[in-house]
């Protein structure tokens, strides 16, 4: 079925909707028509979720100089993943950092491309898995089951998909059985998808405040900050991964790790290195450091990244961009 919300080649993101339902029939326009700019619709088409906070290993994704979407199995990500500063893929805009590209070296090879679809097939069947027990758990069928979406500050991203922590819809906490953790937490917790938090989007269970007020003030994001005692459920996704990788799960697997985290892979084909600034969470600095340093900050659940247009409401609030 075609996407409710796309994106054009242009960049604009836009939808198809019919009229939306009344009771268990399509409304007419008088019903729907609410006021005079109001209309509910009901979508034309799939909605894309996807998850707030992590970031799996890719199935597929475009390869440079090209909006088609090839299986990361094919036999053209091994030959790109296995040389991707070679010329003919083309310069980066802006030009890569000596200190990143030797990072981004480190897991390059013939196995990377591999690697990568391994474990993004893992993290795939993880999912489907846990969707599967829940619609046992609750006694429904695939055609009943419902899913709960809790969204944060941004609620679309640039593909047309909504940004959320999913859950089963269980609206009794304890019936049938107590409601466990959001699929974003389950799978970081089972080591099969790498933590990527960006700011705003960290809290949705808490209410938004203004952006200009959510700015944290330096040295409170760290584990002792004076904003610890909001941010529980942030620091245990935190602690989850901690733990995953302790355990060696998943993407942290001693035999097999992921070599490049999906970001990486993303960036290298599109040609445009990251453009997010980054903040240590385990350093309780004030610092906001430039996008392309991340590597520095060792491990994945201890970055938080900040979008460039954010970065002034941080540096008026104390923080320094450097």
């Amino acid at each position: 079925m075609a996407k409710a919300v796309f994106t054009l080649r242009s960049g604009v993101k836009v939808g198809r909707a019919a009229l939306g339902a009344h009771g268990d029939v399509p409304g007419s326009v008088r019903q729907q028509a609410h006021d005079g700019d109001t209309v509910s619709v009901d979508p034309d088409g799939n909605l894309g979720l996807r998850f707030l906070g992590v970031d799996a290993p890719e199935v597929s994704f475009t390869l440079p100089g090209s909006d088609a979407f090839v299986s990361i199995a094919n036999e053209r990500w091994t030959e790109f993943l296995a040389n991707p500063f070679a010329p003919e893929y083309g310069p980066f805009d802006p030009p890569i950092e000596d200190e990143l590209a030797n990072h981004i070296l480190v897991g390059i090879g013939p196995e990377t491309a591999p690697n990568h679809g391994r474990l993004a097939k893992e993290a795939e069947r993880a999912l489907e898995g846990l969707l599967t027990a829940d619609i046992e758990a609750l006694g429904q069928t695939p055609e009943t089951f419902r899913l709960f979406c809790s969204f944060a500050t941004e609620v679309m991203d640039g593909y047309g998909r909504l940004l959320c922590y999913l859950n089963r819809d269980q609206p009794d906490a304890e019936l049938p059985e107590p409601r466990p953790k959001s699929y974003n937490e389950r799978l970081l917790a089972l080591g099969l998808v790498t933590p990527y938090f960006i700011w705003p989007n960290l809290d949705p269970y808490k209410r938004q405040e203004r952006l200009v007020d959510a700015v944290p003030a330096p040295g409170s994001l760290a584990p002792e900050g004076v904003d610890a005692a909001e941010r529980e459920s942030f620091d245990e996704a935190r602690q989850s991964v901690k733990d995953a990788r302790a355990a060696e799960r998943g993407v942290f697997s001693r035999d097999d790790p992921l070599l490049v985290y999906p970001f990486e892979l993303r960036f290298l084909s599109r040609r445009k290195p990251p453009d997010r600034w980054v903040i240590d969470l385990s350093a309780g600095d004030d610092r906001l450091r430039p996008p392309q340093t991340y590597h520095e900050i060792l491990h994945a659940e201890d970055r938080l990244f900040v979008a460039e247009e954010y970065v002034p409401l941080f540096v008026a609030k104390g923080w320094r961009a450097v």
